[in-house]
């Protein structure tokens, strides 16, 4: 695909390629497909509350400890991604998902049982983060991957959006649950949620009975080289590139304000679980938002046009975030936060679905681990910047850090030629 350069009129919608075949929402196997994928992600919504509240309520835990529990999920796609990327373009992606789904329930599961028999230690939640984060790389590379495969590349643009305001309404519903579940029950228990529901993922995906195409990625050449070709395929490739730097500085800015956000509600605010849950739902509702908005913005005003002005527009909103208080502050702080997750849905569907489009099959699972591996490798880093800049100075400055972040984050793209991007093959 090439990048246009010159505005053309807005395009009215192709005939269907393959006449007859069912709709996306009537086609079984992509219904099974978002059934697995919903199941997991209001689970792990549930969790990334859940977890670092089990630590901070149950076990006591510091700013610093925290923030290493948040990196610890997120360390193994800095130390596996790039191989598994590899790995997962010799391999049918649909058994590997499967695979994954089954041992996160088991180390998830593994942290309320240690709780009922009082044997619950924070090194056993940082090797349970650890685990299922490498479980994940598994499991995101190879889901991402299949999504052609399974609805076919000019329907990619329509996937991802479904894919993505799943992803938002997962936020709004996983994060209230999982903080009213803190509130009515305990942290452990809300982490038992998220097992089962990686159990229900699982059972989804094995009930797709479409034959996945044999995998023909590598040509089995040397691990090393493969690895070597995808990362230089994305590094090269201007548009991949962009995305990959804003991508890193908007992750780091949100996991550094996600990671001590409960803290500073707990400790500092004495605010309960149903209050944090609610805060983050609220995040949600801008994610959605932005995603539904996506695309009827990238056709009317340009793919490229509406990620720059998204990243402007909202740019203001995100030093709300770190003025959060009790009384108004509280409400700032959460319609700033509202605005700056519209952007980040916005930038979901638009940024995956043109990443999709521009990668050739064979380099799919590569470019996808590569862009997961710079993207969570900022996850991490925000993590443990956040505990150590909270340990340092303090949770309300750390959080300024974080939203000076998001502020900047569509810089990359609006240097790149993205913004001149008009239209996005199956958008």
């Amino acid at each position: 695909m090439t990048i246009t350069t010159t505005p053309t009129p807005t395009p009215t919608p192709s005939p269907d390629p393959h006449p007859g075949r069912p709709t996306l929402r009537q086609d079984p196997g992509f219904r099974l497909l978002f059934g697995a994928a919903a199941a997991g992600r209001l689970g792990t919504s549930v969790g990334a509350l859940a977890l670092p509240l089990v630590a901070v309520l149950a076990l006591d835990a510091s700013p610093g400890q925290v923030g290493l529990l948040a990196a610890a999920g997120t360390l193994a796609f800095v130390l596996i991604g790039l191989p598994v990327g590899a790995w997962v373009d010799r391999l049918r992606r649909r058994p590997v998902m499967i695979a994954a789904d089954l041992v996160r329930a088991a180390l998830l599961g593994s942290v309320p049982a240690a709780w009922a028999l009082h044997v619950l230690t924070l090194p056993q939640l940082y090797l349970v983060a650890l685990l299922t984060g490498a479980a994940t790389v598994f499991f995101d590379v190879a889901a991402q991957s299949h999504l052609p495969d399974l609805v076919g590349r000019d329907r990619i643009g329509a996937a991802t959006t479904r894919l993505a305001t799943l992803d938002a309404v997962a936020q709004i519903g996983g994060r209230s649950a999982g903080g009213f579940l803190v509130a009515l029950l305990s942290a452990p228990l809300a982490v038992l949620l998220d097992a089962v529901s990686h159990l229900v993922s699982a059972v989804c995906l094995l009930r797709i009975r479409r034959p996945e195409p044999s995998a023909t990625g590598a040509a089995r050449g040397r691990l090393g080289a493969e690895v070597r070709e995808g990362l230089g395929f994305v590094l090269g490739h201007p548009s991949l590139r962009a995305i990959a730097l804003s991508g890193a500085c908007g992750n780091l800015s949100v996991q550094l304000c996600q990671t001590l956000l409960p803290v500073l509600f707990v400790r500092d605010l004495g605010l309960s679980g149903g209050a944090i849950g609610l805060f983050f739902a609220l995040g949600g509702v801008g994610a959605l938002l932005g995603s539904l908005s996506a695309r009827p913005l990238a056709r009317r005003i340009g793919a490229g046009r509406t990620l720059c002005a998204a990243g402007l527009a909202v740019a203001p909103f995100s030093a709300l975030v770190a003025l959060a208080d009790r009384g108004p502050g509280l409400w700032l702080a959460g319609g700033g936060w509202l605005v700056t997750t519209f952007k980040v849905g916005v930038d979901n569907v638009i940024k995956v679905s043109h990443r999709q489009a521009v990668t050739p099959e064979r380099l799919r699972g590569r470019m996808n681990a590569t862009m997961r591996l710079v993207l969570t490798g900022a996850l991490a880093t925000g993590a443990a910047l956040a505990g150590l800049l909270g340990e340092l100075l303090s949770t309300r400055a750390a959080l300024s850090v974080g939203a000076a972040g998001l502020a900047l984050a569509w810089v990359p793209v609006w240097l790149s030629p993205l913004r001149r991007l008009r239209s996005v093959p199956g958008l």
